[in-house]
């Protein structure tokens, strides 16, 4: 699965399009991706069940402004489970996850907003 497009509000995968938080890997989209902290930032808790499906990288995508913060502990846990960590505004997340997603094992959770 390939994004096709991001604009505040909306992203486009394989040409269908979502308006509420996602998080996308090469074979399985899921829709309204709902976080402990809402807008403000993404806990451990909320990305305990991505670990799970043991990707090699995973992008959170931070919103349009980057509005979205990590918690530390989210930050610790990733490394210390050797996942590979990239935080960055949803537009670049959606770029990077359509470079990584054809050679590896890639994950993006991916804000719309912010």
């Amino acid at each position: 699965m390939k994004i096709d497009s991001y604009r505040f509000g909306e992203v486009v995968i394989d040409r269908k399009g979502y308006i509420s938080d996602v998080i996308i890997s090469p074979k399985h989209i899921q829709e309204e991706w709902w976080r402990k902290g809402g807008h403000h930032f993404v806990s451990l808790e909320d990305i305990k069940g991505l670990v799970q499906k043991k990707p090699e990288v995973l992008i959170i995508g931070t919103g349009r402004s980057q509005g979205m913060k990590i918690a530390p502990e989210a930050r610790r846990y990733l490394e210390e489970q050797g996942i590979e960590f990239i935080a960055q505004a949803t537009q670049e997340a959606c770029e990077t996850y359509n470079q990584l997603c054809q050679s590896c094992q890639v994950i993006a959770a991916l804000h719309l907003t912010c």
